[in-house]
């Protein structure tokens, strides 16, 4: 077998015909700054050509479903694997995909409780079992022998009626004694009873009376199968002298899946039983999505505003004097109830709030009055704000008025299912105590204890018990009560042992790729990339193939310093398996303990497409032309800054925040500084700064229509004017969406040509320049530049427009030029040539140079949004905001920068976030890396660990002083960097309790979601 991977004449996008070989079986890392072709050699070269072999070894009919890739620009690449990709880009959007159901273990939990799980009756948690008339019979013959016995079977449970014809009947097949509401009677005194028709009774029919005895077996059974034919499975044994100190006792049977009390019926316990996507175990009312969409009153309703002044923000009329639709109803209803529509909301009683929202539940009396006359009275009924909505959204066939009411919409748990996603039946059945919404509720760390104690033994309920109290303690994610024991023996044991073993070998990996604090519940579309990416990794870990080739992306994503052993261990794992990695990544600790380490460069987009420099870990820390060498051994570093911020004086807090895992966390932030928010995955993070304080400030600052998580209040808006978030959301969703667009650059241009003598000559206005619309654009293609060609079995191809060439332009158009060159010469220019064309214009020369500054000067200023990396999206959307006027009072909010960043990029980040802050503003940054950290001028560590053992703020402070708190992780690790020395926090008081009107000094108070 060939023992390297060899790659020659790659030309694919940047790549400047390069010829590079790696070590198959190894651990391998390509590195190099951005857009330098890292991600082209790794995923559009290698990968794409392994996928495209493997899928051309298929049939013609088997390649019709697969999206074959088209063949790389490469000569030839030898000793080549079948590749599997591991990127950021494949987590699932769909709502029904978990954690669980990615990783297998779902699958095996319904398995398992399909095989060994306990059926309990959700009403009254009575243990339901399934019994044949051979099992009953003995069960009689061993527990009640020699006892005398009556055999009834109930034919009227809990239901209205006079049953006389029913006695009749019961007459005529020959039966002599009934039992009704408890008494026993001749069936001829039965037929005189007058039963009230409409209460409810019980009818029992006597099949039998005898003493229990193994001599009279046949009889027993015969008597047992008669009456469970004529109860339809049910059978009632009542023994007058079998009870507590000879009283009597009563024992009901079933052969049904069924509480016999309740009749809850159970379905044969099947794996298809436990799933949420199956209507056999889904709950019914949200088909097993465990939530509902649902109008929300804090979006309907502006609590500040009057009904008057439009505090019902959907019958708010536009530019109408606030003035509302439905006002005559609404006014005969603050009549009716007596409150007035001009006072605010929030100071109207409950009563007319829920009257409004709500209907009042009662016809009223409405007075039409013109001129203050009386011209109009009716009595009318008024229906509520929300269920207006609800029957428009119901009733609506416009796709525009239905998601400009969904603006108005939130998800929340089913009332149902309470979440759960399950039938109630599917909850009654439970293995080790807990049922499967329990078990899916834990994070993977306290299920792979709990299965481990199950897989141990875990044989009676002394044994349950004080696991479930230590290890789940009541959270609010354990759905029901916990006390149900259960026996994992005998037949249970044997069937559950193999299953248990594969669940906890699939948590294993997932614990050891740092992803412990996730729950198996937690939906597959609220993961960050890089979670999703070390799910596939760990499962692909489990999959033990060998032989194969495995490319990922970044797989160090949104992991702390103090996680990347862990990674490091499971990309080894893979590697010893037999397989060969290919990872693009730029963490340091990745690249020393990869194998070979390939360096791209040595700059971006045009600038780069070339290997630099290629070897172990150590020969390209050596290399003298390698950029990555030099950062690697110190030549070159990202210095601590000579002096940190202090801030403006002023101070930004959130108090009592506890969302999700936070445990109510007061947060505590210095403007005018940059601040970065770090702590192991999993600690709150996103959760505090995203879902509680961005969701907040857009709401009170920018108007948004969000509902944030649930907090006490915030102190100190006042002192801010805007919050933007800048993450990596692509900047469009069409090709047509470019940098030149979002920048705000591409108008200025078409400007310019219009103000040229031919343009002018021609009568050419801006929208001749634009390829979104008529008139100036090739039509043939409508602005796209290319032709999609459909090629049934073989992928789609996309060919450039016959008509224009790729331009997008007419002719017409494409003859007005500016300086010789053509609007499609200028969409086609990097940013960097661009700058220079466009020196003597400084509106667009400016915003050219900040995307320079950002690092983007490779970049084409048309390139279509599709095909822009998360990091070049964030970086266009940073510069974007550089160009405009700073205020000084904005906070602006980032989610890991640093992602697609080598330390090159980083160092030109940090000038970037610098200007941001010099200018007044507040920056509040998400982020692991050390550098970003070792600039921050105030840090604010969460912890300790991620989910359940997170959620509290371990340390805050500057780098320095962060470096001296002992249990802080952050700290630990910021102690080894060169420039930070130790320095223990002054001593400080506690943050100002609120004061009873809930402020504190001039902090504006705001109130959260309860």
């Amino acid at each position: 077998m060939q023992n390297n991977l060899i790659v020659r004449g790659a030309r694919e996008h940047n790549l400047k015909d390069i010829t590079v070989e790696l070590p198959r079986d190894r651990f391998v890392v390509i590195t190099g700054v951005s857009g330098s072709g890292k991600s082209t050699l790794a995923f559009d070269t290698i990968y794409a050509e392994g996928q495209r072999r493997y899928v051309e070894s298929l049939s013609a009919y088997a390649r019709q479903f697969l999206g074959l890739m088209e063949k790389p620009d490469v000569d030839s690449i030898t000793g080549l694997s079948p590749a599997i990709s591991i990127d950021q880009k494949t987590t699932s959007h769909n709502p029904r995909s978990t954690v669980g159901t990615v990783t297998e273990v779902h699958d095996y939990l319904r398995l398992l409780y399909a095989r060994v799980g306990t059926p309990y009756c959700p009403v009254c948690g009575r243990k339901i079992e399934k019994q044949s008339p051979s099992e009953i019979t003995d069960r009689l013959l061993e527990e009640f022998t020699d006892k005398r016995a009556i055999l009834l079977a109930p034919v009227v449970r809990g239901r209205k009626g006079e049953y006389r014809k029913l006695f009749g009947e019961l007459r005529r097949e020959g039966f002599a004694r009934v039992r009704v509401d408890g008494t026993l009677y001749e069936l001829d005194e039965a037929e005189k009873l007058k039963l009230e028709k409409f209460e409810k009774h019980d009818v029992d029919v006597v099949i039998d009376r005898l003493t229990l005895r193994a001599g009279d077996r046949s009889r027993i059974a015969e008597s047992v199968e008669l009456g469970l034919r004529r109860g339809e499975g049910l059978l009632r044994v009542l023994m007058p002298d079998a009870g507590e100190e000879g009283g009597p006792h009563e024992e009901l049977y079933s052969e049904k899946f069924a509480c016999p009390e309740h009749g809850s019926v159970l379905e044969e316990l099947e794996p298809r039983s436990f799933s949420f996507n199956s209507p056999y175990g889904a709950c019914p009312d949200c088909a097993g999505l465990g939530s509902k969409q649902e109008f929300s009153p804090d979006l309907v309703i502006d609590d500040k505003l009057s009904i008057a002044a439009g505090a019902i923000l959907p019958w708010t009329k536009k530019g109408a004097d606030a003035g509302v639709y439905y006002w005559d109803k609404l006014q005969a209803l603050a009549e009716h109830l007596e409150f007035d529509l001009k006072t605010p909301w929030h100071e109207l009683p409950a009563r007319a709030q829920k009257a409004v929202l709500y209907g009042p539940g009662e016809a009223f009396e409405v007075v039409y009055r013109r001129n203050g006359k009386e011209t109009m009275r009716f009595m009318t009924e008024f229906e509520g704000v929300m269920t207006n909505l609800e029957r428009r959204f119901a009733d609506t066939e416009s796709e525009f008025m239905r998601e400009k009411l969904e603006e108005l919409m939130e998800l929340r748990p089913c009332p149902t299912c309470g979440g759960t996603r399950y039938k109630p039946e599917i909850l009654a059945v439970r293995v080790g105590g807990l049922n499967i919404a329990q078990a899916s509720g834990m994070s993977v760390l306290e299920a792979d204890a709990f299965f481990g104690e199950l897989q141990g033994g875990l044989l009676d309920h002394g044994r349950i018990a004080p696991f479930l109290k230590g290890h789940l303690g009541g959270t609010a994610r354990a759905h029901g009560p916990l006390h149900y024991a259960y026996t994992l023996n005998g037949f249970g044991a044997a069937v559950a042992a193999p299953i248990l073993r594969a669940i906890r070998t699939r948590l294993k990996f997932l614990v050891d790729v740092g992803l412990d604090y996730l729950s198996l519940d937690r939906t597959a579309n609220t993961l960050s990339g890089g979670e999703a990416q070390r799910i596939r990794l760990a499962t692909q870990v489990g999959s033990g193939l060998t032989g194969v080739l495995y490319v990922l992306d970044e797989p160090s994503i949104g992991l702390h310093p103090k996680d990347n052993g862990r990674l490091i261990g499971t990309l080894k794992n893979l590697r010893d398996l037999g397989n060969t990695l290919i990872v693009v990544e730029h963490d340091e600790d990745t690249m020393v303990e990869a194998d070979y380490l390939v360096d791209m460069g040595p700059g971006a987009g045009v600038h780069g497409g070339q290997v630099i420099a290629v070897g172990t870990p150590a020969e390209v820390r050596d290399h003298p032309e390698s950029l990555t060498g030099k950062y690697l051994r110190g030549e070159l570093k990202i210095e601590v800054p000579a002096q940190r911020r202090r801030g403006n004086g002023k101070r930004l807090k959130v108090f009592g925040a506890r969302e999700h895992n936070l445990q109510n966390v007061d947060l505590d932030l210095p403007l005018g500084t940059m601040t970065v928010v770090t702590g192991p995955s999993g600690s709150g993070k996103s959760t505090l700064i995203h879902d509680i304080l961005h969701a907040s400030l857009a709401r009170e600052l920018n108007g948004a229509k969000t509902n944030p998580g649930r907090f006490d209040r915030i102190e100190g808006m006042e002192h801010l004017d805007k919050v933007i978030e800048i993450d990596q959301s692509p900047i469009g969703r069409t090709p047509r969406s470019n940098p030149a667009t979002y920048t705000g650059i591409f108008t200025e241009i078409r400007d310019l040509f219009t103000r040229t003598p031919e343009a002018r000559r021609r009568g050419y206005l801006a929208g001749r320049f634009s390829f979104n619309v008529k008139g100036g654009r090739c039509e043939h293609c409508k602005g796209d530049g290319v032709m999609k060609i459909e090629m049934n079995f073989l992928p789609d191809i996309y060919v450039p427009c016959e008509v224009c060439k790729g331009a997008r332009y007419n002719r017409e158009t494409l003859e007005v030029k500016y300086n010789a060159r053509s609007i499609a010469d200028v969409l086609d220019m990097t940013v960097e040539d661009a700058r220079d064309f466009f020196a003597a214009i400084p509106a667009i020369e400016r915003k050219l140079s900040l995307l320079c500054d950002v690092g983007l000067g490779y970049m084409r200023v048309g390139q279509p949004s599709t095909t822009l990396s998360g990091g070049e999206a964030q970086r266009i959307k940073l510069a974007t905001e550089l160009s405009k006027r700073a205020t000084g009072k904005t906070i602006y909010i980032l989610d890991e920068p640093t992602t697609g960043l080598h330390f090159e990029d980083v160092r030109r980040l940090m000038e970037v976030l610098d200007r941001l802050t010099d200018g007044g503003n507040t920056l509040v940054v998400i982020e692991h890396n050390l550098d970003v950290m070792k600039r921050a001028d105030w840090i604010v560590d969460l912890g300790p660990e991620g989910g359940v053992r997170g959620g509290t703020v371990v340390a805050t402070g500057t780098p320095e002083q962060l470096a001296a708190h002992p249990t802080s992780y952050t700290g630990e690790y910021l102690r080894k960097l060169p420039g930070i020395t130790p320095a223990p926090a002054p001593e400080a008081g506690p943050m100002p309790a609120p004061t009873r009107s809930g402020r504190s000094g001039k902090g504006r108070a705001k109130t959260g979601a309860a």
